[in-house]
């Protein structure tokens, strides 16, 4: 008889995890609408950075410490988390706030640009892991993946360089309004969101590269 406390254990972590994510969303939400992620220009926005960072650094433990929680993170559907990632086209609406001259273009073109790039393509991505399981080993995947990554780690650091605190650097449009409610959830849940999506990506990568070394003989004869 096949044991069921496997699949047991997967129900229990996701039942956990997505508790987790809404107690998050709620929390980013009351912190926004009390003002907690503001500062004054010349102060650097830690709050928003430690929104951004924390997370990432509990899921990154919970990983490497939990087997149940790994397990979960490896067998979680790839195609369906990378169809997610379509959503960043909505970076158009950071070109769209410098056009209104509520953001700065040093923030809102790359963040946006990179966001849309990412978006566009991600229903491709999605379809090549529904059309071919082993795609997730290709260079492709893992590249897609890292630039994803690399485009989040960007815009927030650019955020960050663009509130006001390195004199000179920006105008008098800064990117303040990314620490206010609606868009304080973008770099406080949905940046560190879409980066874990990415890392569930690259650990499952990961993982097969290694199943498939591992498969092969050590000599040929």
């Amino acid at each position: 008889m096949t044991s069921s406390k496997p699949i047991e254990n997967h129900t229990r972590v996701k039942l956990f995890v997505t508790v987790v994510l809404a107690i998050w969303l709620a929390l980013v939400f009351l912190l926004g609408a009390n003002g907690a992620f503001i500062r004054p220009p010349e102060i650097p926005p830690l709050p928003i950075l430690l929104g951004a960072t924390a997370p990432l650094l509990m899921f990154v433990v919970a990983y490497l410490k939990s087997d149940a929680f790994r397990a979960f993170i490896l067998a979680a559907d790839l195609s369906l988390l990378t169809a997610i990632q379509a959503w960043r086209a909505g970076g158009l609406g950071f070109l769209a706030l410098y056009v209104h001259g509520i953001l700065p273009g040093l923030f809102a073109w790359p963040a946006g640009i990179g966001d849309i790039a990412i978006g566009i393509t991600a229903p491709w991505v999605a379809l090549a892991l529904i059309r071919k399981t082993s795609f997730v080993n290709s260079c492709q995947f893992v590249i897609w993946n890292l630039l994803g990554i690399l485009d989040l780690v960007v815009a927030v650091s650019l955020g960050a360089l663009s509130s006001g605190f390195v004199a000179g650097l920006v105008g008098t449009v800064t990117t303040a309004p990314m620490a206010q409610l609606p868009l304080v959830l973008i770099p406080a849940y949905f940046v560190p969101l879409f980066i874990m999506l990415h890392l569930t990506a690259l650990f499952q990568a990961g993982k097969d590269i290694k199943s498939s070394i591992h498969r092969r003989p050590d000599s040929y004869e």
